[in-house]
């Protein structure tokens, strides 16, 4: 008895020491940094991948933050890009500011991203936004343009915020911002189980609970009447744009938000994933990788 908790003690000590070994290594390869918007903001940013490879800047929905795109950082296939991530105002290790007015005006949003290409230095960086994070480029691209950019692809994506384009949920977005902690909770939970079709394993939804948690409530209150510049954006950009939704988005509803991003660029490009909800990207990982791999191969050939 005394020899097989011996054993067993030193391979304990052995799976230690491989730990040890393993974990400064493993976190080698990620970069984070901090940026300053024009109006003071705080933002964490996260790189990993290719340092030298063509940037793709991953900007997040409602509730996320980079964890959002673990799928997409952990992919073999877009390794060779320069993976930038950075978690929006008021969302996980970004500044929370108190006040409506800090997230009311789309164009703080839209200065936020263009601060982080700015201080990353990206050239010609592909944007990738998903839900929220789609309107953001859109209010991107209304300011600033879209000369400094290869492209940008839309998953899940808000063109506007506009009754016909988004699911109606009110008692969800009610409970979201309710000062009820138990029903502000229980809301954020039910936000987040109808952005997936095929709902993710027990230890994903948990930890991606628990980062909507981090959530400004400001926030939550004022992003529904934040102002998205999608005809100035959509409409005058001509770097190349692909949409990408989920036949079973229970949030945006795919139809009707294609047709209006569509009206306003007819050069828009749009794919449906037929077993996908709101998160293609994560309901669908190795496809999207691919997909998003020809399009940034696609976008800086032009």
């Amino acid at each position: 008895m005394y020899s097989l908790l011996l054993r067993r003690a030193r391979a304990m000590l052995a799976a230690a020491f491989v730990l040890l070994a393993w974990w400064p290594s493993a976190q080698a390869g990620i970069k984070a940094y901090t940026v300053t918007a024009p109006d003071g903001v705080s933002l964490a940013v996260q790189e990993s991948g290719n340092p030298a490879g063509p940037p793709v800047i991953f900007v997040h929905g409602l509730l996320g933050s980079h964890l959002s795109w673990q799928r997409q950082l952990a992919s073999p296939a877009l390794q060779r890009y320069r993976l930038i991530t950075y978690d929006l105002r008021g969302h996980g290790l970004s500044d929370k500011p108190a006040g409506l007015e800090a997230y009311r005006d789309g164009r703080r949003w839209a200065d936020d991203l263009a601060a982080v290409i700015a201080a990353s230095g990206a050239r010609r960086p592909v944007l990738v936004g998903w839900s929220l994070g789609a309107a953001v480029i859109s209010n991107y691209l209304a300011a600033h343009g879209d000369a400094g950019i290869a492209g940008a692809l839309y998953v899940g994506g808000v063109i506007e915020l506009h009754p016909d384009q988004i699911a109606p949920h009110p008692e969800v977005y009610r409970d979201m911002v309710s000062a009820d902690l138990k029903t502000h909770l229980d809301g954020q939970r039910r936000f987040l189980r109808l952005c997936f079709h095929a709902q993710p394993d027990a230890p994903t939804f948990e930890r991606l609970l628990a980062n909507a948690a981090l959530a400004a409530w400001d926030m939550q209150r004022a992003v529904p009447s934040m102002s998205v510049a999608a005809r100035q954006g959509l409409g005058q950009a001509r770097v190349p744009l692909l949409l990408i939704y989920g036949a079973h988005d229970a949030l945006v509803q795919a139809g009707p938000s294609i047709a209006r991003a569509t009206s306003l660029n007819p050069d828009i490009q749009a794919r449906l994933y037929a077993d996908a909800g709101h998160a293609p990207f994560l309901e669908e990982p190795e496809r999207f990788n691919r997909d998003l791999a020809a399009f940034v191969a696609a976008a800086l050939s032009r």
